[in-house]
């Protein structure tokens, strides 16, 4: 075990020098960030986007920490035996179950997806596994008590995004039921179990192979999660939202514009319905809620992170999935604002 944690350690800082490096590079050559602008060869649209980057990276390295280690104790404390004997075999009450056990997990978008990964791979079934997916970044405490102190203790917001949120998961993952069959995950990618997760194992080896898997888990995740964050940079760096919410005008094309900035902005949903908040003088309810359910479920992202999970026609058919049952399910739901 001090072997693996003395190697975790050895990455980790070399993984911290290379990003003081970037930095160094970025800022400039001056960490201090006191240097004159007019002096450095780099554009302030790069140091801009070098700025968000490393905020949505700092923003969900946390959340991928406690996934790949929550995913390292699936791989070595839980059998297939135990997914046969708890996941129910009505595929309804599977859906239901997943998608209440995901409201308990506080992870994000990114975060949830080793997590899903092992289940699958586990042998809980792939609706199964969307439903986890789709509730465990939306569903959460921690999203809930942020999303109602960002609308000044309103509620009705905080409500209307766990009820619609759990409802679009439910639909989904019936709707995935239906059309597919088998895991989805990438051949690549090993789904039998590790020879050496018996319980015959002293306890302090399970746990030395559970950092093993973790090690292993988040260095395979990370380099997909540093992608999605630097397309997100440059999303908002480049892109103009102030022009695409000019777009937003009438019902339909404002919750669109709303939940398109969600995919764009990646951002975690711990935080996003302060950034939403924001936008109350702009859009209605109806299209702060399509941002408010959309992003935890799908974001620039994640989409990358799935891609390199699951198979590539599975994860364009989610994607296009979430799509429609979330603006259908806000254009359900306007009559009642």
């Amino acid at each position: 075990m001090i072997g693996t944690i003395r190697s975790l350690f050895v990455e980790l800082t070399g993984v911290v020098l290379l990003a003081a490096v970037m930095f160094m590079l970025l800022s400039g050559g001056n960490l201090l960030g006191n240097a004159d602008e007019s002096h450095s060869v780099i554009p302030s649209s790069l140091l801009s986007m070098n700025t968000i980057f490393l905020s949505i990276l700092i923003e969900a390295m946390p959340f991928v920490l406690i996934g790949v280690l929550i995913a390292g104790m699936i791989q070595i404390f839980v059998t297939e035996d135990h997914i046969r004997r708890w996941m129910p075999k009505n595929r309804l009450m599977a859906v239901l179950m997943s998608c209440v056990l995901g409201g308990f997990f506080p992870a994000c978008e990114c975060g949830i997806v080793p997590i899903v990964r092992r289940l699958i791979a586990k042998g809980v079934p792939v609706y199964a596994g969307v439903g986890f997916l789709l509730t465990g970044p939306i569903i959460n405490p921690i999203v809930i008590l942020s999303t109602y102190m960002a609308f000044g203790n309103d509620a009705n917001m905080a409500g209307l995004r766990m009820l619609l949120g759990f409802g679009v998961a439910i639909v989904v993952a019936l709707i995935i039921s239906l059309m597919f069959r088998g895991n989805q995950l990438k051949k690549s990618f090993p789904t039998e179990s590790s020879p050496s997760c018996g319980v015959k194992l002293p306890f302090s080896e399970r746990v030395e192979q559970m950092l093993r898997h973790s090690i292993d888990e988040f260095f395979d995740m990370s380099k997909y999660l540093i992608l999605g964050a630097f397309l997100a940079a440059f999303v908002q760096t480049y892109v103009s939202s102030v022009w695409l919410m000019k777009l937003g005008e009438g019902l339909v094309l404002s919750t669109l514009i709303m939940m398109g900035l969600a995919f764009l902005l990646s951002l975690c949903s711990e935080a996003d319905a302060f950034i939403a908040a924001s936008f109350r003088n702009l859009f209605t309810p109806s299209a702060l809620l399509g941002f408010l359910v959309y992003g935890p479920m799908l974001d620039l992202k994640n989409t990358i992170m799935m891609l390199a999970v699951f198979r590539t026609r599975f994860v364009l058919v989610l994607c296009v999935l979430i799509t429609i049952v979330v603006f259908g399910a806000i254009m359900l739901i306007q009559p009642w604002e």
